[in-house]
C-alpha cells in the first residue's frame, strides 16, 4: 500500500465532504488528495460506502486515505477543531463572505497552518453543492474560475485543483504571518457557542419577531464574527459581554 508523502503533513488543510453521494467519487477525491500530499479525510454522512470494492479501485492506492478516514453526522461536529474553514462554490450567494481565489484562498489557509492551527477546505454534494446552511458556518469562500459557459467539475476535480494549489505553495517559503501572541484561534466549537448565547438572547428579546426573515437575520450575525478570525479570549469576552448586558433584564424576568 502506498503511503503519503507529507510536505508537512502536520500544517496540511484537512479535505471535508458534506454528503457525498458517489463510492467512485470518494475514491478518486482520496486519489486526488495523495497526489497532493494531503492525508487527512472527513466525510458528513456519506450516502455509499467509502470503504467499498468501488471506493477502493477508484483511488488507484490511495487506500489508506480511506481507511482513516473519519465519518461526522453533522457539518458543526466535523468542523468543531477547525480554526479557519474555506468553502467551496461555483454559485453566487445571496450572503456578506469574503470570496477568494484559490491561490488567496491558500495563502490565507498557510497563514493559519503556519501557526500549528488546522484548516480545512468544504466540498459539496456532487449533485447539489453546498447549502446556504452549510456555506455559513465557514470563514469564506474559494470560487475557481472556469469558462463561465461550462464551469461544472467532478468533485474529485475541484479537490484535485485546491489540493494542487496548497502543493506548490509549500515548495516555496514565506515568513508572513498574524501574530496573536499566547493567544490561539477560535475553533468552529467556540464560535457556535457563541452564536447559540448570542441569539438565545436575542430570541428571548423579539430579535427574530419575523419569522420569514429569521434565517438571514442568523446568518448575517454568524458572518459578522466569522470574517474577523477571533481569538480565544476574544470569544470569552464577548460572552461576557451578552452576559453582563442582559443581566439586569434577566434578573427582571
Amino acid at each position: 500500500m502506498k503511503k503519503i508523502r507529507n510536505i508537512q503533513s502536520n500544517t496540511a488543510p484537512i479535505i471535508i465532504l458534506a454528503r457525498p453521494q458517489l463510492a467512485e467519487n470518494m475514491g478518486m477525491v482520496a486519489r486526488a488528495m495523495m497526489n497532493c500530499s494531503l492525508s487527512e479525510l472527513r466525510l458528513i454522512n456519506p450516502r455509499d460506502n467509502h470503504l467499498s470494492e468501488k471506493a477502493i479501485s477508484a483511488s488507484s492506492g490511495a487506500q489508506s486515505i480511506l481507511e482513516e478516514a473519519r465519518v461526522f453526522e453533522t457539518l458543526e461536529e466535523a468542523i468543531g477543531d477547525i480554526h479557519y474553514l474555506l468553502a467551496t462554490s461555483a454559485r453566487k450567494r445571496d450572503m456578506t463572505k469574503e470570496i477568494f481565489s484559490p491561490e488567496d484562498g491558500v495563502k490565507k489557509i498557510n497563514s493559519f497552518s503556519s501557526q500549528k492551527k488546522k484548516t480545512a477546505f468544504l466540498f459539496g454534494a456532487e449533485r447539489t453543492g453546498l447549502l446556504n446552511t452549510e456555506i455559513v458556518l465557514a470563514n469564506g469562500i474559494i470560487e475557481i474560475p472556469l469558462n463561465p459557459l461550462h464551469a461544472s467539475l467532478n468533485l474529485s476535480q475541484a479537490v484535485l485543483l485546491l489540493g494542487y494549489e496548497w502543493y506548490k505553495s509549500q515548495l516555496k517559503t514565506s515568513n508572513s504571518r498574524l501574530e496573536t501572541g499566547a493567544a490561539s484561534f477560535a475553533t468552529q466549537e467556540e464560535y457556535l457557542a457563541l452564536f447559540s448565547h448570542l441569539e438565545c438572547e436575542l430570541e428571548k428579546r423579539g430579535y427574530f419577531r419575523f419569522e420569514d426573515k429569521k434565517e438571514r437575520m442568523r446568518h448575517n450575525l454568524r458572518n459578522i464574527f466569522l470574517r474577523n478570525n477571533l481569538t480565544s479570549p476574544e470569544i470569552k469576552t464577548l460572552h461576557k459581554i451578552f452576559t453582563d448586558l442582559t443581566r439586569n433584564e434577566n434578573l427582571k424576568g
